[in-house]
Formats: structure tokens, sequence, C-alpha cells
């Protein structure tokens, strides 16, 4: 196996084969276009995909393998990770297809870690049926956290917008309980450092979110505020990181105050997320910032409801693609920059 140097190695996990991943994972490479700024490689069985391609009528070429030296540049290459039949039932929350779903994203993660692939783009799993003795993990995030370098963190992107979470798959009510000065140093130096290397964004701006209704109103409505956040952050932005806040979330995003900033920082889950996928919903992407290689995925579900009958709509997992590519390029030149500072003239001509 030869490869291009302009042509990344996009390794591409299933998801849960009952919903609609395996569909928009075809539809993005049923143009050949694709296949001339990036190599995908698929982990799942190549029969498997042949019978759902055929099953929603679409035309994406696939190339079976067994291992991945038998990858071929400019072909769709499946890599088989099982062999045995699978039974599809297109909307059906499954146990043994959430079994596969996790045989896909562990092996992908793998050849991950042994540089067999650039970065790595995950379709939606159902996390409800992927639990097991062998893997006990919410989702993608906690188990890429174990395994890669680095401490992972929820980043939402869509062109300039980006939000980060300090607290992710966390109940609401416990969230207060998360919010440490330990905690909010580290998410913030993760989110300043991915907008440095993974943006290349110079000097960001990082707008934070109060957790309680008004950011607190000077404790009238809770004093997390108060006590943890802003001692925080003006110790933060003392040393040097242009981090601003808390700001009240209810009319944050509503006045366009988000475009003033490179990222907003959300204290929780849907704080964050419901306002992202208002903007952008269709073409935003989840990227795993923090760790030392690249996972990307669309920034919606298996959707079980439309499985199946060939309307999913494609375009969160091509931006996935594209933002994993961007990201795998920007972060390249940051290291090759940080690696070989620019050498002062020994003489002035």
């Amino acid at each position: 196996m030869t490869k291009k140097t302009e042509n990344i190695i996009v390794g591409i996990s299933i998801g849960d084969l009952n919903g609609i991943g395996s569909e928009v994972i075809l539809k993005s490479f049923e143009d050949p276009r694709m296949l001339e700024i990036c190599t995908p490689v698929i982990f799942a069985n190549v029969k498997i995909l042949s019978f759902l391609k055929k099953s929603l009528n679409l035309q994406a070429q696939l190339h079976g393998i067994d291992k991945m030296d038998q990858m071929v540049i400019g072909k769709i290459n499946v890599l088989n990770v099982w062999r045995e039949i699978v039974n599809i039932e297109y909307g059906k929350q499954d146990d043994a297809i959430g079994n596969y779903a996790v045989k896909s994203f562990v092996a992908a993660t793998k050849a991950l870690k042994e540089n067999s692939i650039d970065v790595l783009v995950t379709a939606p799993i159902s996390k409800s049926n992927i639990q097991s003795e062998d893997f006990k993990f919410p989702g993608h995030t906690d188990y890429l956290d174990q395994e890669l370098e680095g401490n992972a963190l929820m980043f939402m992107v869509q062109d300039n917008l980006r939000v980060g979470l300090l607290t992710d798959h966390v109940p609401l009510s416990e969230v207060a309980k998360h919010l440490t000065e330990a905690l909010i140093r580290q998410k913030i130096k993760t989110i300043n450092q991915s907008l440095i290397q993974d943006f290349s964004i110079r000097k960001p701006k990082i707008a934070v979110l109060g957790l309680n209704p008004h950011s607190g109103d000077n404790g009238v409505i809770g004093d997390e505020e108060d006590k943890i956040m802003k001692p925080t952050l003006k110790k933060i932005f003392e040393e040097g990181t242009l981090v601003f806040g808390p700001f009240s979330a209810d009319g944050f995003f509503g006045n366009s105050q988000y475009e003033k900033y490179d990222a907003v920082v959300a204290t929780y889950h849907d704080q964050g997320l419901i306002p992202f996928k208002t903007l952008s919903f269709g073409k935003g992407v989840n990227y795993t910032a923090g760790l030392n290689k690249i996972r990307t995925s669309p920034d919606h579900g298996t959707a079980f409801e439309i499985a199946g009958k060939g309307i999913a709509d494609h375009n969160s997992f091509l931006e996935a693609i594209y933002t994993a590519i961007d990201i795998f390029k920007s972060r390249n030149e940051y290291e090759e920059i940080t690696a070989k500072p620019l050498k002062t003239k020994e003489k002035q001509l």
C-alpha cells in the first residue's frame, strides 16, 4: 500500500447498524471527488455494507479488506472486523447490534492508536445498547479518554461557532457538584490549546456561561458564579488566557453575543447543545478536543425513526469528515512551526 502525502486516511466506525449511520456514511462517498481528498476505511463487514447499500439503492463502490496493509488509496475500503451474518432490523434497539457497534469502534480506535489511520469519524451509536461487561462507557468520548493521551473534551463546532462543555453527560442535579476550580482550569486550558493548534487561532477569546439563571444575579439565584466561577476565571485571565464571564446564558446566543468570541463554554450539556443545534443543526460536528489523536462525529444520533427509508441527511457526517481533515492539517502545521522556529539571520544584508 502506497500512501500519497495529501490523501488523508479517514477511519470510520459503523455505529448502530439499525440506525442511519451506514446510510450517511455511504451517501458521503457516493461523490467520487471525496476520494481525491481522503481514503476511507470503514470498520465493519463488506457483505453487510453491500446488503445495506443495495437496500438503500446507493451507488458507492466498496473494496473489502482483511488487514490494513491491503488498503487501496482512492477506494472505499471496508475492513472486515467480523465475518458472521448480522440480522439488520431498521429502527430496532438491539443489544446484539450494539455489540457490533462496539467491535467496530474498538477496532477503529486501535488503528488510530497505531497510526494506521490518520483521523477517526464515528457514526452514531445508541448509548443504551452498547453497555456490557467489556464496555462500560457512556459513549465514544469516555472510551477515547481512557485509550488516548490527554484530557477529552466535547467541542461542538460549525464554522466560527464553537461550544465546549465544562460537564457533559452528567445528571442536571449533579452539575453544581462538579464545578470546581480544577475542572474549570482544565477545560479552559484544553479549549484554549485546541483553538491554537487545531483551529489556527493565535490568541483565542473564550466566553464562559454561568450556571444559574441570570448568572446567579449577584447571589440571589445561586452562588456558584460568585464563589467558584468568577474568582477562577479572574485568575486564569490574569495568567494570560483571554477568558471572559460568566455570562447570563439566556440571551447570550439570541443577541449574537457569541460572535465576539472564538469559543463559548457552557456549564452543562443542554445549556450548550440546545443553542448550538438550533443554530447549526445538520451541519454541526462533535469534535473530541484535548487528545493526541483526532476524532469527530456528526451532531445527530441514530435516528431510528427514519432508518432504512433512504431519507437521512448526510451533510453533518460530511462536515465531520471535512472538520477532521482540516484539524489534522492545522495540527501538523502547528507541530511543524513549534518544532522548527524561524531562525534569525546571522547577518543583516
